[in-house]
């Protein structure tokens, strides 16, 4: 959702290459487009101009860097106060003790009150192993009660509520009923509005009454902008909020609302909904999304998602097998899984660093469709042992995923690269000794940081310095570029080439054979006639 802010500030930072050092004047030219940025991204017009004029401070007065070029302390500047704006950076929800903890959440209507309400209860069930109680006090929107009730049946997780009770009634039976079952966590899914009123507020405020809410947190929508933040305002009058969940931030907003929310309120932002589903949900850190915002990715939060969804165990046998030579079909198709778990690759690339600006390309997520297409029409054997994947075959697999030759014949080029590409960074990282013996013990001595364990089995940290220098960290060349004796390979081999499947890579290789075929009986010709003459 940050994209065009991202586009904006990096321009603004580009202004300022290549100047020695921050004057009074040149940085005004920055500080404009940046106040220009926040403005278009619907952050509130006071937030922006305070924004800016504490970046000025912060670039110009006794907290900058001597020795940095201009435009990097300018973008130093931009994102302490960013994660500022934002924080701060342990914002976290204060566990009743004795319990049980109370909840109360509170929004308009169109949110995503109720199903936030779902999410919260996983993450805090398998974060904190509590036993939680959800309440169903929204009687005004029809359906709202049976909707948290099939959301509770989907997490395994009770609902209470009281036919023919008002609203702060349900609330109270609902934490008296957590007392009786020993329940640690209790959520209050209140009603909402359409828009603020006094009706909904004096409701509201009745239930944090009653019920003594231990947490009073706003689930605000970030694709309404300027409103999300009035609104916030609006129930802080009334409910002295602890924290705010923003929803829908996977959706095409301008991000405004995440950068004027806390400013405005005090309340700081607890988590963030990135999807639909009851996992999508984040624990907010300001450090993470201000890098995010400047386009230098989340390689923390792409780490917890990867630790989230994918078995280290089977991470760590597919990246065995590629390293020792014994990487098949069946092992790609794994791997393949493993990405998709991640997430849509639109949002991993705007995780990963330096790929912020690839985050706004179109990605066609129907190619991992077609490759899972082409795997499935391959027989268990087949993937096993690709060796076997004759013309005969290839073509039946071609039908069956409904597909083009080429497209079996592209994956099988891919395949074929992935495994010269990690031959050679196995040579690089493994120093000399190439032996499968030494190999595995190299392997084994990998911590799971990527680290050698054991400085005796090879040079530097690790294979290829470390997994992390992949990701331009500690092990990696200076600036994240290609370790040493890599230069000569070709990037397109890691990913398959530039050509996508089906196109005219393997057509252009028939016709290269077909014009050899035509050389060939030119020449032979040729040796006929002088022999007859």
């Amino acid at each position: 959702m940050f994209e065009t802010l991202t586009k904006r500030l990096t321009g603004s930072f580009s202004l300022l290459r290549g100047r020695r050092e921050l004057t009074q004047d040149n940085i005004q030219e920055g500080l404009k487009e940046v106040r220009t940025a926040l403005m278009e991204a619907d952050v509130h017009f006071q937030v922006a101009r305070d924004f800016t004029s504490r970046v000025e401070t912060r670039a110009l007065g006794d907290q900058r860097m001597q020795g940095v070029e201009a435009s990097e302390q300018f973008i130093h500047a931009v994102h302490q106060e960013l994660v500022q704006l934002m924080g701060p950076e342990d914002a976290s929800i204060t566990f009743a003790k004795p319990g049980p903890t109370v909840i109360l959440m509170a929004g308009l209507q169109g949110a995503g009150k109720t199903t936030t309400c779902a999410k919260l209860a996983v993450h805090l069930r398998e974060k904190h192993n509590s036993k939680v109680l959800m309440v169903a006090a929204d009687v005004k929107r029809p359906a709202a009660v049976e909707q948290l009730r099939v959301l509770g049946r989907q997490i395994d997780t009770p609902v209470f509520h009281a036919e023919g009770e008002n609203p702060p009634e349900v609330c109270r039976l609902g934490v008296a009923e957590a007392r009786r079952t020993g329940a640690d966590l209790v959520i209050l899914d209140t009603a909402g509005r359409l828009h603020v009123d006094d009706e909904m507020m004096g409701e509201v405020a009745e239930i944090a009454a009653l019920t003594q809410p231990d947490a009073q947190i706003l689930v605000a929508d970030a694709m309404t902008g300027q409103d999300a933040v009035r609104s916030a305002e609006a129930f802080n009058q009334k409910l002295a909020l602890t924290g705010v969940i923003l929803t829908k931030l996977d959706g095409d907003a301008r991000g405004g609302a995440a950068l004027s929310i806390k400013h405005v309120t005090g309340a700081p932002i607890l988590f963030v909904g990135t999807g639909e589903k009851v996992a999508d949900l984040d624990a907010f850190s300001a450090d993470r999304m201000a890098g995010r915002i400047l386009g230098m990715g989340d390689v923390v939060g792409l780490v917890d998602q990867a630790q989230k969804n994918i078995d280290e165990g089977e991470a760590q046998a597919s990246f065995e097998k590629l390293v020792m030579g014994t990487f098949t079909l069946q092992d790609m198709f794994s791997m393949l899984g493993m990405v998709r778990k991640l997430g849509p690759m639109k949002k991993v690339m705007g995780m990963m660093p330096g790929m912020g600006q690839l985050a706004d390309m179109d990605v066609d997520e129907r190619q991992f469709d077609r490759l899972e297409a082409l795997f499935h029409s391959m027989t268990p054997r087949e993937r096993l042992r690709p060796q076997i994947l004759d013309v005969a075959r290839r073509r039946r697999v071609a039908r069956g995923s409904g597909q083009p030759l080429g497209a079996v014949n592209d994956l099988m080029k891919r395949y074929q690269q992935m495994g010269k590409a990690m031959k050679k960074l196995g040579k690089l990282g493994l120093g000399s000794k190439i032996g499968g013996k030494d190999k595995r013990a190299a392997l084994a001595g990998l911590s799971s940081g990527g680290q050698m364990m054991d400085p005796s089995l090879g040079k530097g940290g690790g294979l290829m310095g470390g997994l992390g220098g992949l990701m331009g960290g500690a092990g990696a060349a200076p600036g994240g570029a290609m370790p040493p004796g890599m230069g000569d390979m070709d990037p397109a081999s890691l990913t398959g080439g530039a050509n996508p499947m089906g196109s005219s890579a393997t057509r252009q290789s028939g016709k290269d054979a077909a014009k050899k075929r035509k050389e060939k009986a030119k020449a032979k010709a040729r040796r006929k006639n002088r022999r007859k003459k």
